[in-house]
C-alpha cells in the first residue's frame, strides 16, 4: 500500500486591514441657552384676567364644581379675608356651562346661624351636602366628607368634562386620578401651603387662592360667613345682617 503525503502550498499571507479610528462627522450645532435650575417646589400659576378669569382653557366643556367647606374656610382664615361665595362660583365657572356646584360640610342641625347659611348657599347656585358633626374624646366635632366628594366626582364623570375640586386634602387624591382615566380634566384650587404634593401631581391645573383672593373676598357684611362649628373659637364673628329675599 502505498501512502501519499500532500504539503500545503506556501500561499502568501493576507495584509491585516489596519482598524482606521472612527470620526465624527462635523455637525453644525445651534447655541441653546442653559436650562436654567429650578426648584423643586417651584409651580406655575396660571395667569389671571383682568375680569379674575384664572382658567385659561379654551375649552372647559361642561363644569362640575366640588367645594370642601371646612378645608376652604381655614384657608381663607390663613389669608385673612372672607370668602364671597357668590363671587366665587363666578370666578370658578367664568365663561363655562356650569353643570352642577356641590358645597360640602359638617352641620349641627341645632345651629340656626348655620342653618340660614345653608339656605342662601342652596338659592344662590350650591347643591349643599351636608353630614351631622361627630364629637370626640378631646371635645373637638367634625365630620369628614372625603367619602361624599370622591363618589360624586366618580359618578358624575360621565357627564362632566372638567371637574373643579376646592380643597387641599390628600385623600382626594386617588379619586382625581381615577377621573382623569375616565377622560375628564381635573382643576385644583388651594392655598398652596394646604394641598398635599400628591394632589397637586394628579391634577391638571393648579390654582392658589393667594393669587386669586382679591376677586373671591367679601367686601362688606351683606352675606352670610361659613362658620365650621369647633371647639375654639378662633372664627370671624357671623354678621348681623342677613341676605334680603324677595316675596313669592
Amino acid at each position: 500500500m502505498t501512502i501519499n503525503t500532500f504539503t500545503k502550498e506556501n500561499k502568501p499571507k493576507r495584509p491585516i486591514k489596519q482598524q482606521l479610528e472612527y470620526q465624527r462627522p462635523n455637525l453644525i450645532v445651534p447655541d441653546v441657552p442653559s436650562v436654567p435650575d429650578v426648584p423643586d417646589d417651584y409651580m406655575e400659576t396660571p395667569d389671571l384676567y383682568p375680569d379674575g378669569t384664572i382658567f385659561t382653557c379654551p375649552n372647559r366643556g361642561r363644569v362640575a364644581i366640588f367645594i370642601d367647606g371646612a378645608n376652604l374656610f381655614y384657608a381663607a382664615l390663613q389669608l385673612g379675608i372672607e370668602i364671597n361665595y357668590a363671587k366665587l362660583l363666578s370666578c370658578l365657572a367664568k365663561d363655562s356651562k356650569l353643570l352642577r356646584a356641590f358645597f360640602y360640610t359638617g352641620v349641627d342641625p341645632t345651629n340656626e346661624k348655620q342653618q340660614g347659611f345653608l339656605l342662601w348657599m342652596r338659592r344662590n347656585g350650591y347643591r349643599v351636602i351636608t353630614k351631622d358633626l361627630v364629637q370626640f374624646p378631646d371635645g373637638s366635632k367634625k365630620a369628614n366628607l372625603d367619602v361624599e366628594i370622591a363618589v360624586d366626582m366618580m359618578n358624575l364623570a360621565p357627564y362632566y368634562d372638567t371637574a373643579v375640586l376646592v380643597s387641599g386634602d390628600g385623600d382626594l387624591a386617588y379619586a382625581v386620578n381615577a377621573v382623569s382615566y375616565q377622560g375628564s380634566r381635573v382643576e385644583v384650587v388651594s392655598l398652596r401651603s394646604m394641598t398635599s404634593e400628591s394632589l397637586i401631581d394628579v391634577a391638571d391645573c393648579f390654582v392658589d387662592l393667594d393669587a386669586i383672593k382679591k376677586h373671591i373676598q367679601k367686601e362688606s357684611d351683606s352675606e352670610y360667613s361659613y362658620r365650621p362649628l369647633t371647639s375654639f373659637d378662633i372664627h370671624p364673628p357671623i354678621p348681623t345682617e342677613q341676605p334680603h329675599y324677595p316675596k313669592p
